[in-house]
């Protein structure tokens, strides 16, 4: 194998080793929500004037799913490498700033899409939504799970200690994944909320990937497209940067 073959190989094995921590756990998490809100709203709630609520919930708590566990891959495996000293065998390889990218981003991606994967299977009991455009679901699932990874590479390199990481995770990743429209459609919100919606960038993800279930969505999938898009561009763009200049992992 390639050195970025390699690294990549040893950072999806990173995470299928204690797989059900790191797989397994989330599935259940994302269950539990199904049951709980599923059981008592399915009756009452009608979401785009056809679609009941279970299965409107369930291409949510799929990209939900896949988007915090894309996170949570990169940025817990560079912050734990930070604090157990064993980031410098690495540093010591003749790995370039694109291959660092590529490995982490990719293991993400591959968590983020076994964990999607995951919940798909065991919640597709509850609801079957129909997959009207199957190329939406699989484009935004690989952009949202990349887009997440690389943003984790960020949060990864910028703490220091856990307890940074975690708020990173607390205070950023979690508030503007709930608050993205996974349990409910944005247009059930008043004015000025749907506009403050329209600010966050997990919403756009959720949304596009909603479609391919659906065939409709809050906003049109081609504008979901563009802005994720360039979300993904840009946090790219910056997470190499930080990689090629060593930003806290050099000194």
């Amino acid at each position: 194998m390639t050195g970025w073959q390699t690294l990549f190989y040893k950072e999806v094995l990173r995470f299928w080793k204690v797989g059900f921590q790191t797989v397994a756990a989330p599935v259940i998490t994302a269950i539990l929500y199904m049951m709980i809100f599923g059981h008592v709203l399915d009756g009452s709630q009608k979401v785009y004037g056809q679609v009941n609520y279970t299965a409107f919930l369930l291409p949510g708590l799929v990209m939900m799913s896949v988007l915090q566990n894309a996170f949570a891959n990169s940025s817990s495996s560079l912050i734990q490498s930070k604090i157990m000293g064993n980031l410098v065998f690495l540093l010591l390889t003749p790995l370039s700033h694109r291959a660092w990218f590529v490995a982490y981003v990719g293991s993400s991606i591959v968590r983020g899409l076994a964990v999607g994967a995951g919940v798909m299977a065991v919640t597709w009991w509850y609801a079957r939504p129909a997959m009207v455009a199957p190329q939406w679901i699989v484009l935004f699932a690989l952009l949202g799970a990349g887009l997440l990874g690389a943003l984790g590479l960020i949060a990864g390199l910028w703490a220091e200690k856990f307890d940074q990481m975690a708020a990173f995770q607390n205070f950023i990743i979690m508030p503007m994944t709930f608050l993205s429209g996974v349990f409910y459609s944005i247009h059930s919100l008043p004015a000025f909320w749907q506009q403050v919606s329209h600010l966050n960038p997990f919403f756009y993800m959720i949304d596009g990937f909603r479609y391919g279930f659906f065939g409709v969505s809050d906003v049109s999938p081609w504008l979901s497209l563009t802005i994720v898009g360039g979300a993904f561009a840009g946090v790219s763009a910056l997470a190499l940067h930080l990689l090629k200049t060593g930003y806290k992992i050099r000194h």
